[in-house]
């Protein structure tokens, strides 16, 4: 007999209404940022007018800059990047007349925006250009993770996914009795929950470490229970196999990930020198051990290295030492399976 194991997990068109979107997202920090003091002449060759309002070299190339165009699709680009300026002035113009820059909201959204732009910048100039990892670091990194890497394993998984207002005690009793997942559809269908069949296949290098060990510790075909917010999912353990990958193709993605960790690292510790020399005090003290906590668990700019869900040529690369009792390991179900 199977024993089903509960894991809760936190859940997550055209052209045209691309660029409209993007120019409106914009547009509200810049009519705030340019309501304070006298309208400016903008510097730079006009390439457009909108209703007396020019569009410039400098403006484009900015853009086109920003959206990292390659050479030879610089000229579709710049003809698209230019519509989408003359709608961003548009929209400017028209959130100008009712005062929409006015609006509260929009006033702490263009000081938010203004906040982490400055704060951002500070932070790219105090850590300057970090090096690159070395090649013997990717390969240190490589040798020391072997089971990201030449000892991976791929979990083969089979689902039926349900609402989770459907999970109760009858379906739990249901998956203990089940032998297998088939078992558990037949039970569904005839107590008419509705359930959908997928497949799905993750490798020891997408999981928390603690979460592959308690998968290897499986036998084939045990089922266990996983909840993602509004949805649960009843999966099935079909298969656990070797997939292994070499230096060379990992290597890419090691150096990405040990690029990403060392900006982080800078960062971070650029953040704590300047919390041991500033004066904080928390006037709400209901918030302050929140806040404190929050800060100490989770710095807020963590660059993050994403994995591909099934086996591709592409070799996902995990963190090395994922704390036990972090996010991230509860996330992906740990602690349901037991």
């Amino acid at each position: 007999m199977n024993q089903a194991q509960i894991a809760r997990v936190p859940s997550s068109k055209s052209a045209t209404h691309s660029r409209l979107l993007c120019a409106g997202l914009v547009v509200l920090a810049v009519a705030g940022l340019s309501a304070c003091g006298d309208k400016e002449k903008k510097a730079g060759q006009a390439l457009a007018s909108v209703n007396g309002e020019e569009i410039t070299v400098l403006q484009l190339n900015e853009e086109m800059q920003r959206a990292n165009v390659q050479a030879a699709q610089q000229e579709a680009a710049s003809k698209q990047l230019l519509e989408s300026l003359i709608d961003r002035q548009l929209l400017q113009n028209e959130a100008a007349k009712d005062k929409t820059d006015r609006d509260p909201k929009v006033v702490q959204a263009i000081e938010r925006a203004k906040a982490l732009i400055v704060a951002q910048a500070y932070m790219q100039k105090r850590i300057g250009t970090i090096a690159r990892p070395t090649k013997q670091e990717v390969e240190e990194y490589f040798q020391k993770n072997p089971q990201f890497f030449t000892e991976r394993k791929q979990f083969d998984m089979r689902e039926l996914i349900i609402a989770s207002a459907d999970m109760n005690d009858q379906l739990k009793a249901a998956m203990d009795s089940a032998k297998t997942l088939d078992d558990v559809a037949a039970w569904l269908e005839t107590n008419k929950v509705k359930f959908a069949r997928t497949q799905l296949s993750r490798t020891s290098a997408d999981l928390a470490p603690e979460l592959s060990a308690k998968l290897l510790s499986m036998p084939k075909g045990q089922l266990f229970i996983i909840r993602e917010g509004d949805r649960t999912l009843l999966i099935s353990l079909a298969d656990i196999r070797d997939n292994p990958v070499t230096l060379a193709q990992a290597a890419p993605q090691i150096e990405q990930f040990l690029f990403n960790k060392k900006n982080k690292d800078a960062a971070d510790a650029e953040l704590k020198r300047l919390r041991a020399a500033a004066k904080i005090e928390y006037l709400n003290k209901n918030g302050a051990s929140a806040s404190a906590s929050a800060v100490a668990s989770a710095p807020a700019a963590a660059p993050a290295v994403t994995t591909p869900v099934a086996p591709a040529p592409s070799v996902p690369v995990a963190p090395a030492a994922p704390a036990p009792s972090s996010s991230e390991s509860n996330d992906r179900g740990v602690a349901g399976l037991k």
